[in-house]
This record gives structure tokens, sequence and C-alpha cells, in this order.
């Protein structure tokens, strides 16, 4: 806990751009959420208190997949595959985007708890921002016909734009932001995607050859494990 309020103290500016980034996100989700409720004729509260339990223990899970990185072999060593998307997804789809928005927020905060950060808040931010371009659109598409067709749809087409949303943020924010940080030049960074892959030579064929292939593979594999088990589990996670 220490060491997260020291991070939090030399990184004010990253925490302070971390939750105004979550708050408008949020709102986004809220707006969006209540104009289905209204065009769908549905009464009563967005965050009732199953949803507000459920997403609780979505976070944790989420939190503690983020823990478990897998290395891809496409990619340098600093990207890695995780999981943590699954309950958020998972979360949005019974509940809304609101309590996927929730989920991937909450996620950080408790990552950040166990385990502090490496990147200044830098990573983290970008973990939400990705996480969040993914879950919003997929569960926004679903719950405008809540069927497989819906679902599948959303998961393309959150896949897709985290894909975009992601490769972007890397070429013109994350990286560098890390070659900053660390005082190395953005070169020896794309250096080590050379290392791994030879058509790797600039940050656009980094992105294109590491960040991309990343973020399809990501995004599909949630999705298909979403869709699988979402209606097996659906009933469970939304009775009264």
């Amino acid at each position: 806990m220490g060491t997260l309020f020291e991070s939090v103290k030399d990184n004010v500016f990253f925490v302070l751009q971390f939750l105004a980034i979550n708050i408008a996100i949020f709102v986004i989700a809220a707006l969006i959420q209540q104009w289905e409720r209204r065009r769908a004729g549905t009464t009563g509260k967005i965050m009732t208190t199953r949803m507000i339990a459920v997403t609780g223990i979505f976070s944790a899970i989420s939190a503690v997949l983020m823990l478990f990185e897998l290395p891809v072999i496409f990619a340098p060593g600093f990207y890695k595959f995780d999981f943590s998307e699954l309950p958020a997804l998972i979360g949005a789809f019974a509940f809304g985007p609101v309590a996927g928005v929730l989920i991937e927020f909450i996620k950080i905060i408790l990552k950040l708890m166990i385990k502090g950060t490496s990147t200044a808040f830098v990573g983290e931010l970008a973990n939400f921002i990705v996480g969040c371009s993914l879950v919003l659109p997929a569960s926004v598409i679903y719950f405008s016909g809540k069927s497989k067709r819906s679902a599948i749809a959303g998961c393309v087409t959150g896949t897709i734009i985290m894909t975009v949303v992601g490769s972007a943020f890397n070429a013109i924010y994350l990286l560098p932001k890390f070659a900053q940080m660390y005082g190395m030049p953005l070169d020896a960074i794309v250096g080590m995607g050379t290392a791994v892959n030879s058509h790797i030579t600039s940050v656009s064929t980094l992105v294109l050859f590491a960040v991309v292939p990343l973020n399809l593979l990501k995004g599909g594999v949630v999705s298909l494990i979403t869709i699988f088990v979402y209606k097996k589990i659906s009933r469970i996670l939304k009775a009264s």
C-alpha cells in the first residue's frame, strides 16, 4: 500500500488524468445505458444491489487475472497477453456497459494496491482505455438485441475498435511516453521488436506486427469465451 501512495505522490498528473478519463467514460456508458433502457421501456435503477455485488466479485477476479500475464512469440517481452477483460465483458453483457466500465476501473485500482505500478500509471491508463474500447461497444451492441447474433456482432465490433484504439494509443502516446520515462531512445524500444521479428523496423511496424495481432488475439479469445459461457451463467448472475 505504501508503494502505491508513493507512486501517487510522484505521478499526480497521471492519477488525475486517469480519474478524469474514467469519469468521462463512465458518464458516456451511463448515458448510453439509460437511453437503451428508455428505448426498451425498462424501469428501475441501473445500479442494483445484485449488479454492485457481481461487479465487486468480477473486479477482484479481473485483477487477479491481470497478474497472470503470458508472453507472446510475435512481440517483445513488454507486450503480454492476459484474460482480465473476460470478467468485464461478461459483466457488461449481464448488467450493461456501466458494469463493464466499473469492473475495468476497479480492476486497475485493485491491481495497483496489490502490485503497484512500474510504469508511472501510464500502463494502467492504457489498459483501462483499451479494455473499455472492447467492453463498451460490445455491450452496447449486445443490448440492442440481446441475442447470440448481437453478441457476436458486438464482440467483433469491440475487437476491431480495441485493435484500432490500442494501436493508435501505442503509436501516438504510449511508446513515446515509455521512451521518455525510461530515458531511452525510441529506436531502442523498436530494436526490442526487431530482435523478435526482423520486419519490425519502426514504430509503425512495431504496432502493425506486435500490437495489432496482440489485440486481435486478446479480443478474439475473450469474445469466444464470453459467447460460449455467457448464456450458461447469465441466469445465475441476474438471479434475484
